[in-house]
């Protein structure tokens, strides 16, 4: 069997596709494995693609003998039907994906119920004031904490927010009573949340359908000193609703890691407002975490070959929900 490994530019795949996995691939399948970079797939015998960010577009009939792509990366929405339609199999490193984001997550959460965010913005200039702060914020012992999305990231902020004290409250249509119990997580509605809530943290699938789905009456139900997080999508929140909620009341406060118009990140409204904290888009795999992605494509590899099941196998069905 054979395997090509392709994208737009190759320094991003050998990120993700260090030469060591590269020659694993080799010696289980026993064929070398080009290395292509490109805009569009050229075609060939192969029985396996591995790609990442960057995918190039696959003409599914130049590659006749095509079994499975293995997407070392998150999102495959905007190729992953023609594959599946086409009876290619598709696997994603989604939750590989999910691990840096929830690690990030969790600690700024950690953070937040101690007022570390808004403490540090006025300790340089005023140490006493910023000390004062201290207890106007609840600390981590039974705080309330709102989790929006319960995917591959919510549920493992869910997971990690268990060794904590902290009162876990969640959103999410799709998941079950049991499910939530699992998790250590109550269910609530998005209002219920944002009301009642000392730090909400957003990991809604970015779909259509939610597009704006955080409004102005969810901002403005923020208690004093309440924060909000979003390592989800930009486009999910009305941005100049949750700058009049934060310049209404200056003691909440928000931590941003992705905002509406990436390309215009200067012409950003809420960057005029001090209490909010905005991060160049960094919760997600970085540095050395993109090896983990590739690895486990590899490892997806191992399990088609043996028939074994993979719970990174997307279907035409899971793409009606997931990101």
């Amino acid at each position: 069997m054979k395997a090509v490994l392709l994208a737009r530019e190759e320094k991003t795949l050998r990120r993700v596709f260090t030469e060591r996995q590269i020659a694993e691939i080799e010696q289980i399948l026993g064929e070398k494995a080009n290395v292509i970079e490109c805009e569009n797939a050229p075609g060939g015998d192969e029985d396996f693609i591995f790609s990442t960010w960057g995918i190039p577009d696959i003409d599914v009939k130049k590659y006749p003998n095509l079994k499975a792509v293995f997407y070392g990366a998150g999102s495959v929405q905007l190729f992953g039907r023609n594959l599946l339609e086409n009876n290619i199999r598709l696997f994603s490193a989604w939750k590989a994906n999910a691990v840096p984001v929830a690690e990030f997550t969790f600690a700024q959460i950690l953070l937040a119920v101690k007022g570390y965010f808004p403490s540090l913005a006025i300790a340089k200039k005023d140490r006493p004031k910023a000390n004062q702060l201290i207890n106007a914020h609840p600390g981590a012992y039974r705080t309330r904490v709102g989790i929006l999305g319960l995917g591959a990231i919510g549920s493992r902020v869910a997971e990690r927010l268990k060794t904590t004290d902290l009162e876990v409250w969640a959103y999410d249509p799709f998941v079950t009573e049991e499910r939530a119990e699992k998790l250590g997580v109550s269910l609530h509605s998005l209002s219920e949340i944002f009301a009642s809530c000392q730090v909400v943290t957003n990991h809604i699938a970015n779909l259509p359908a939610t597009v704006g789905i955080l409004k102005r009456e969810h901002f403005f139900s923020m208690p004093d000193y309440a924060c909000f997080i979003n390592t989800g999508r930009g486009a999910q929140l009305n941005e100049q609703d949750l700058y009049d909620a934060l310049k209404e009341n200056k003691t909440r406060f928000a931590l941003l890691d992705v905002i509406t118009d990436e390309k215009n990140f200067d012409k950003c409204i809420l960057n005029e407002l001090d209490n909010c904290f905005i991060t160049p888009h960094m919760a997600g795999t970085s540095g050395l975490e993109t090896e983990r992605m590739g690895q486990r494509m590899v490892d997806n590899m191992k399990l088609v070959l043996k028939g074994e099941k993979s719970e990174d196998e997307v279907t035409l069905r899971m793409l009606e929900t997931m990101a």
